[in-house]
């Protein structure tokens, strides 16, 4: 689609020849001039990748009447509903370096992975329990009275659990509970290096991931539509692991996961209502992308059931990033691309064709007085800490120069976005 332009600047030549920051057409093409110094307004729609179902959507479209099943069929059209059982082992980044620290609980018993033995850790005043890099290289399981303990050493990778009561991990930021079991996995044989996992089984896995990812307060329909997105998603992702040790992450690269202590009632029963319950395509858990906000068009993803279509539900009241802008110096682009020298035009390549200003930028290029440089628009965002790539601009000249910097204009996410 391309805006209307105003009859006067139709008109009169010369003076759209003088509004400095006016493109000479929509979509495909457009060109800014830059002046020497200016400032750059930056208007955009949507937050994230905009893949999927939008959350903000799914909120809106609960708020028009639609129950979960309905929501996630219209941002996965083409899709069949299946189910998904089983357990998923998860990453723990925030662990502490290749040590898995635990607090002593009733119930704690220790699993060597090489043998099989469990054994249950007695009460003996321990305040914690670990599993260490030996000198030798194997797993040393050691407790924690006044000081560390020597108990025993492991052949092979060695797992805390309490029948099935949650586990407190010990991490730099303080300690966080889990469900199921916490792993000190060897990556490699005979490397010091571990990797501290979380196996648990994926309804509990899903507990610990809605409520990071939507606000378990929200219409309950919105949060069933995220507890399928997000199970299917990880159904996916468990046949398509991050790593040797694990299947998921819990971070952003995956989806988020808090574990135990960012459980809610509201979140967990959403979770219950639609147990087991996944997305299938040809048989199989579908790529069930999502993020915060389509903008009011979702974007084409790399499969059959993730089309780029119009979004009628993202553009409700209480969404704050359906539109929104920021404002920027030149001098922030010419620091992140130096190789332009001073930035004299912006011209976008190339976009979708879906919305306003054609749409999502695929290609843009910023050309100065040393250079040029061409970029995707997924890099333009990610440099520039944009919201997404569904982006216009508005050029004006500043007359003194001020450095500008990232925290001046970066934002906060609102939620997560599966890039």
């Amino acid at each position: 689609m391309r805006p209307a332009r105003s009859l006067a600047l139709v008109l009169s030549g010369a003076l759209a020849a003088a509004v400095i920051g006016v493109p000479a057409h929509a979509g495909t093409g457009d060109t800014w001039k830059v002046p020497a110094q200016a400032w750059i307004t930056i208007k955009g729609h949507g937050y994230g990748h905009g893949h999927g179902m939008s959350q903000y959507g799914a909120e809106g479209a609960a708020r028009q009447g639609l129950g979960y099943a309905k929501i996630v069929e219209f941002y996965y059209p083409g899709t069949d509903w299946g189910q998904a059982t089983g357990r998923v082992t998860v990453l723990l980044t925030g662990a502490t370096g290749n040590t898995l620290e635990v607090l002593a609980r009733p119930g704690l018993t220790i699993k060597d992975a090489a043998t099989g033995d469990r054994t249950p850790l007695p009460a003996n005043g321990a305040s914690r329990w670990r599993i260490a890099t030996a000198p030798n290289g194997d797993n040393r399981v050691s407790y924690k009275t006044t000081r560390w303990h020597g108990y025993a050493d492991l052949q092979g990778a060695g797992e805390f659990y309490a029948g099935g009561d949650p586990i407190s991990l010990v991490t730099p930021d303080g300690t966080r509970a889990y469900r199921g079991r916490l792993r000190a996995a060897i990556p490699t044989p005979g490397s010091p290096e571990r990797d501290i996992v979380n196996d648990l089984t994926l309804e509990s896995y899903i507990k610990g991931v809605v409520p990071q990812e939507i606000p378990a307060s929200w219409s309950t329909e919105a949060v069933r539509a995220q507890a399928v997105a997000a199970r299917t998603y990880a159904a996916y992702e468990r046949e398509h692991p991050h790593g040797s040790t694990y299947q998921l992450c819990d971070t952003y690269a995956c989806q988020v996961y808090g574990g135990y202590d960012a459980e809610y009632p509201a979140s967990n029963k959403a979770v219950d209502d639609t147990r087991d319950k996944v997305l299938t395509a040809d048989g199989e858990p579908a790529f069930t992308q999502f993020g915060s906000s389509s903008g009011g068009w979702t974007s084409a993803g790399s499969v059959s059931y993730l089309p780029a279509r119009q979004d009628p539900y993202d553009g409700w009241s209480g969404n704050p990033v359906h539109t929104w802008s920021v404002k920027v110096q030149d001098d922030l682009i010419e620091r992140t691309w130096p190789a332009i020298g001073n930035l004299t035009k912006i011209v976008v390549t190339r976009r979708d064709g879906n919305g306003d200003w054609g749409g999502r930028i695929v290609s843009i290029t910023l050309v100065g007085s040393s250079g040029r440089v061409t970029v995707s628009g997924d890099t333009f965002r990610a440099e520039l800490g944009l919201r997404s790539t569904w982006v216009t601009f508005r050029v004006a000249p500043r007359t003194a120069a001020r450095p500008e910097s990232r925290a001046d204009y970066a934002v906060d996410r609102l939620a997560a976005s599966r890039d």
